[in-house]
């Protein structure tokens, strides 16, 4: 007895850290749901894959040529590309037309989304003549905006080895073909055939007006270092990333402020960058995603960056007329709270982010994606709620420096998903609740390199920078490659289960971009999905006795004749006849490689009486604007200028 006593002393402290581990496990686990109970939340919702017609005659690729330095990780370095956007690009009243950045033929594709009306013009791909280009560019992604303020859609297409281009739309061109856009650089550089101006290397752009002045500018967020990674004659001139976890030897990023723009036959758009705006550790690290939204009512939008590698960044916005300027904020501290759990100081591998209110208290939450991935690398994704009590609070906690989110991804069933990308949030059975569309997937192959990338994921900072410590993932390697799109689904208790196995979304190919939008005009908003080295995918939402919706169609009053130019940042309350409130934006386009479109929808439930509105906008000359509007649901377009003018 006495020799059974001094063991147990002896393993009193292996006991108790097997106990501590032990509860952590069950107190962090995901809450599991029935069988029964995900059938039931899954018979509310209902999706039918549709194919997108794609052009054919371009030469195919399974992987990109790529840096020599790279060439022990080219399937790593050739794992981003795929996008997808969802606007109304022809003028026809319904965001039905898609732009898609295609890694298999390293085209820009305009196509329209299938099903009715899906014959309107046969899908083709931009064109980039005149302007100097070369073979060492690929396209990372399409975001739809009217830049030139003429009431059409242009479209910015942002790249590796290049700076953007402005595919302008000429209206008088007719029908929507290669012929309707007018190729513009944002960042005017020498003429020629070939392409010799700067190599950067984009991979986030957020559209909205940072600086209050009623006109819409670009944050572009790069990716690498600029120089030649696409350029397979070369060795040097790239870099990984000097940190695994908080690194700032990236790309830098740059906003570009709208200074004017002519329409008619010969439309033009001028930008001026800006170089400054972030401090230098924030504009050097390795963004993969972006999203900005006004979450404190002065209708100035704040910026969430999603850094791979450590240090996500929220921005408040502290711009005026002329001038964009943002302050880092960061998460309240506690002994208690991990740092990588903490708004802006973390380390975790940031993909993605979307703003939505989940828990409808009138206040915008965030969702963030990151690597997730249980027996590889499992940090959490970032279920950021926001804790303040109303908007006044919220700007007043925001000008104290103070970010008030709190995740809660563990507790609600969101924190692990996989190799997370994209998100975007959305009622997509009219319910009055949100669900959370999540791309997931790295790299598929055959030969498993889990346990090569755990090895470097423990190694010292000093040497992950240089790619000849990586390990190699080439064409036939398999990273993460049969992870699946996530589709959660909240609970009636509160929480959310994902329901993607139920709804047939969860297709074992890696995806990237999400785009959300309502197609046919019927109420309920359709997924596009772009996949990595694979065909995108269309899902028609069908959901079975869906409820009741409000769509917004919000446009500026000065471009009459034309489709009009989407109102980028305007805010929208509704208030039911029960009491609820619900919120939403018309989103300028941010997140990883998918754009959402720029139409209002949010989901009334039961309620079919009219529902009381209230709108907040800034006019073209900069000025903020509020109305209250008693509006039935279904769908309302809505010009605005000094006043809210229904159409």
């Amino acid at each position: 007895m006495i020799a059974t006593v001094r063991w147990l002393r002896k393993q009193l402290a292996g006991i108790v850290a097997l106990t501590l581990v032990a509860g952590l496990f069950l107190v962090s686990r995901l809450p599991e749901s029935s069988a029964a109970e995900v059938d039931e939340l899954a018979s509310g919702y209902g999706f039918t894959p549709m194919s997108i017609a794609m052009p054919s005659g371009f030469p195919q690729q399974e992987i990109r040529e790529v840096n020599q330095d790279y060439t022990d990780i080219d399937a790593w370095i050739s794992s981003v590309g795929a996008g997808i956007a969802m606007n109304d690009l022809d003028g026809d009243g319904l965001a039905n037309d898609l732009c898609i950045t295609d890694p298999r033929i390293d085209q820009v594709v305009v196509t329209p989304t299938p099903g009715a009306r899906a014959d309107r013009y046969p899908p083709f791909a931009l064109r980039n003549a005149p302007l100097p280009m070369n073979d060492v560019m690929a396209p990372m992604g399409c975001a739809p905006g009217d830049f030139n303020e003429d009431g059409f859609m242009d479209l910015l297409v942002y790249y590796w080895g290049r700076t953007p281009i402005v595919h302008l739309a000429e209206p008088e061109a007719g029908s929507l073909t290669a012929a309707s856009y007018l190729p513009t650089e944002l960042v005017p550089t020498a003429a020629g055939s070939q392409y010799t101006g700067p190599q950067w290397n984009s991979n986030a752009v957020a559209v909205a007006d940072f600086d209050g002045d009623g006109h819409v500018d670009i944050y572009l967020g790069n990716y690498f270092p600029h120089g030649p990674v696409l350029d397979p004659k070369v060795s040097g001139g790239v870099a990984m990333n000097d940190s695994l976890s908080n690194a700032s030897n990236g790309g830098e990023d740059y906003f570009f402020r709208w200074t004017g723009a002519t329409e008619g036959p010969v439309p033009e758009v001028r930008f001026e960058r800006l170089d400054d705006v972030l401090p230098t550790d924030l504009s050097k690290g390795w963004v993969l995603g972006s999203s900005a939204n006004d979450v404190d009512g002065d209708q100035l939008p704040e910026l969430y960056l999603a850094q791979d590698h450590g240090r996500d960044a929220m921005l408040h916005n502290r711009s005026t007329p002329g001038t964009i300027k943002f302050e880092p904020v960061l998460g309240a501290s506690s002994p208690m709270l991990p740092k990588s759990k903490r708004m802006g100081a973390d380390s975790f591998k940031g993909m993605a982010v979307d703003w939505g209110d989940l828990d409808r208290n009138g206040l915008y939450d965030l969702f963030v994606s990151n690597i997730t991935t249980s027996f590889g690398i499992q940090e959490s994704n970032y279920q950021f709620m926001a804790t303040p009590e109303s908007r006044s609070e919220m700007r007043a906690r925001l000008q104290s420096g103070e970010a008030p989110w709190e995740d809660r991804s563990t507790d609600d069933g969101t924190a692990w998903s996989g190799w997370a990308w994209d998100v975007k949030m959305g009622d997509f059975n009219n319910s009055g609740d949100l669900a959370i569309a999540q791309t997931n997937g790295f790299v598929k192959g055959e030969v498993n390199r889990w346990p090569q990338l755990q090895e470097l994921a423990t190694a010292n900072d000093l040497v992950v920078h240089d790619p000849s410590w990586w390990p190699h993932v080439r064409a036939g390697d398999d990273l993460a490659g049969s992870q699946r799109l996530h589709f959660f689904a909240r609970k009636p208790d509160g929480g959310y289960v994902n329901i993607a196995g139920r709804l047939g979304l969860d297709v074992p190919v890696p995806t990237r971009g999400i785009a959300t939008g309502d197609a046919d005009g019927d109420g309920r908003i359709d997924l596009a999905v772009a996949r990595q080295w694979d065909q995108p995918a269309f899902y028609h939402n069908e959901a079975p006795d869906a409820g009741a919706f409000l769509g917004l169609k919000l446009s500026h009053d000065d471009t009459p004749g034309a489709p009009g130019s989407p109102v980028v940042g305007a805010q929208v309350t509704v208030t039911t006849p029960d009491g609820r409130t619900l919120i939403d934006r018309v989103d300028g386009g941010g997140g990883h490689s998918g754009k959402r479109s720029s139409d209002v929808h949010i989901g009334l439930g039961d309620v079919t009486a009219p529902v009381t509105v209230v709108l907040e906008w800034r006019d073209r000359s900069g000025r903020m604007h509020d109305q209250e509007l008693q509006l039935t649901p279904g769908w309302h377009s809505l010009r605005l200028g000094s006043r809210a003018e229904e159409r």
